[in-house]
């Protein structure tokens, strides 16, 4: 009975919530800098604390928040929020995009632009990226040199896979999902499929040399498919509002909908998690773990969804998802704060915030997270 009343969502709850989170959080950000030592760490969060219980005193639903803040504050080691990007907590390159341009972030922190692209992904090996605009798809070198275009109608997505000597990149022009060689040649519409939601294929792109596509098509069912030969190898029943879709090395695929995180293998639902408000999944690099942004939160979970781990809980809203190159660190976006957040996944618990981030990749609105890939 306890564990199906810890189910039901109460009406305002989540609203609660995150109104008390950000009062906490802000009170704590706005409170008069001290030296760092670990003796004033329990007065700091015994004061948050003691203001969240006075938040949520007011109301029913903020009252049933009280151990969500109280799970959000003390277990994790949360770094001062660094004023700009330095470095990276571990190998590889980033890649963002912005109002500006595509970015490409060294370890170091140095950055460059891929300046008039709106978004990209990385190549397999980190050796180029494949960035768009709205009637192009480009190859680019890291340092800004273009390999070469290709004129589209409505590009979108870009997606890269494959090995050494054979690539593909799936991307969307319009509806239609679309297959070119990475060398930019044999583009192909993949004509006899249903047209494609605007939502970012997924390759499975191991073993090396898998050339397995998922997509998901405007009745909202999730294809797997083979470009090569253009064989159908499963498709999924109607899914409420597929929104995200993750590979993992074995072949295990997690959708994101509306309803919460589904995972399939070999066309088989094995795992299925009710949980509102996922906007990103992400298997990490060796498959297994499946992290799951929420609107608010960052969970992970083994690949049968079972009891996840909370390793970030804030007010306001949350987006983008990257595992780092050696799956000890996540990378998400927090727009609300304007920071990134690095958590560690692996080992001790700690989250690394950066500020001051839309400034920094000098765009309008907060930069979108588009992968972390290995190191050049």
């Amino acid at each position: 009975m306890r564990r199906e009343l810890e189910r039901v969502e109460i009406p305002g709850e989540h609203e609660a919530r995150e109104r008390t989170l950000a009062v906490v959080r802000a009170a704590f950000a706005e409170r008069e800098p001290l030296p760092r030592r670990r003796r004033r760490l329990r007065p700091v969060l015994a004061l948050a604390l003691a203001g969240a219980a006075l938040a949520g005193a007011a109301s029913a639903p903020g009252r049933s928040v009280l151990g969500g803040v109280r799970d959000a504050l003390l277990p994790v080691r949360v770094e001062r929020a660094q004023p700009a990007l330095f470095t990276l907590p571990a190998s590889g390159r980033l890649l963002a995009s912005s109002s500006a341009g595509v970015w490409v972030v060294e370890a170091d922190g140095s950055k460059r632009l891929l300046a008039g692209y709106r978004e990209g992904s990385w190549s397999p090996f980190g050796r180029y990226v494949v960035a768009a605009r709205r009637n192009e798809l480009a190859a680019l070198e890291p340092d800004g040199t273009v390999r070469w275009t290709l004129a589209r109608p409505r590009v979108r997505f870009p997606r890269w896979t494959g090995t050494p000597t054979d690539t593909r990149i799936a991307y969307l022009s319009g509806s239609r999902l679309h297959v070119v060689a990475g060398d930019g040649t044999d583009d192909v519409d993949a004509g006899g499929l249903p047209a494609a939601a605007p939502v970012a294929p997924a390759w499975r792109s191991r073993p090396p040399g898998a050339r397995t596509l998922a997509y998901v098509d405007t009745r909202g069912r999730v294809s797997s498919y083979e470009p090569v030969g253009g064989a159908e190898v499963f498709r999924t029943p109607r899914l409420p509002d597929p929104r995200a879709l993750a590979w993992s090395p074995n072949g295990t695929l997690a959708i994101a909908t509306r309803a919460g995180v589904v995972v399939y293998a070999g066309g088989r639902r094995i795992a299925e998690r009710r949980v509102t408000g996922v906007v990103a999944v992400a298997f990490a690099p060796d498959g297994s773990r499946l992290a799951v942004l929420r609107r608010n939160e960052l969970l992970l979970y083994r690949p049968r969804l079972r009891t996840p781990r909370r390793l970030f809980a804030g007010g306001g809203r949350l987006a983008g998802l990257a595992w780092s190159p050696d799956g000890r660190w996540l990378l998400a976006g927090w727009p609300t704060a304007d920071q990134l957040l690095f958590v560690r996944a692996a080992g001790r618990q700690r989250i690394v915030a950066v500020s001051n981030v839309a400034a920094q990749f000098r765009s309008s609105s907060f930069p979108r997270i588009e992968g972390w890939c290995c190191a050049p």
